[in-house]
């Protein structure tokens, strides 16, 4: 099984405030998204809920 990159995802906090940057690398853009702290606060449990409704495991670290 060949796996391809379509995107990457990071939130950065600098200064105390949050941003979201997802890079499209098919077509090589980047969108830059402001995230209030109490979304950032969630991400953990959103992702767990994602995770259990579409029947996945989450995975920890990079491949």
């Amino acid at each position: 099984m060949v796996e391809t990159l379509l995107f990457t995802a990071e939130l950065v906090e600098e200064d105390g405030t949050y941003k979201l940057v997802v890079q499209d690398v098919v077509r090589d853009t980047v969108q830059i998204t402001p995230v209030p702290k109490s979304a950032v606060d969630k991400l953990p449990t959103f992702l767990s809920v994602l995770s259990s409704k579409l029947g996945t495991t989450p995975t920890r670290g990079r491949r």
